[in-house]
């Protein structure tokens, strides 16, 4: 079974007053006082300027989107996270936005190289924003990353 994530995450005041103004956004809450806004087509047709996307590296991140995000991280810090597994290999890559700027990042682990649960990209991204993790378990499953498998599940546990 695969693993797929395209996302931002970002304290859940902030991000459901930040994503009121972007037609199709669906904010679903995770722990920790985060939510979760998926990249849906909608979205990213939303917030795309037009220009060339992967600057950043990303698979889905809209060209002109990074300006949006540093925008909403003058209230907080903002994590754009990518995630794509299956049968255990794959890849994430993760930044994090503070201040009106790129702050951290991005951040990637490519396919096939294994890495410490506690220093893959988004678990260090997290960190950014503050998630804590008990013994045993990462910042991925503190906020309940793992509680879905694919953007559809996140929209689906969503609100507006």
């Amino acid at each position: 079974m695969g693993y797929e994530l395209q996302a931002v995450i970002a304290g859940d005041e902030l991000l459901r007053a930040a994503s009121r103004g972007v037609p199709g956004a669906r904010v679903a809450p995770l722990r920790q006082g985060l939510s979760l806004m998926p990249m849906t087509d909608e979205v990213f047709d939303a917030v795309t300027d037009g220009s060339a996307a992967g600057a950043l590296g990303f698979w889905r991140l809209p060209g002109g989107f990074e300006r949006l995000l540093a925008q909403w991280s003058v209230a907080g810090p903002v994590v754009y996270a990518e995630a794509e597994y299956f049968g255990g290999v794959g890849e994430q890559r993760a930044a994090v936005w503070t201040d009106g700027a790129l702050a951290v990042g991005p951040l990637d682990a490519p396919a096939k190289k294994w890495f410490s649960r506690a220093v893959s990209p988004i678990s260090q991204a997290l960190r950014q924003l503050g998630v804590r993790s008990s013994l045993g378990e990462d910042e991925f499953e503190a906020v309940g990353l793992d509680r879905h498998r694919n953007n559809e599940d996140w929209i689906s546990s969503s609100t507006c």
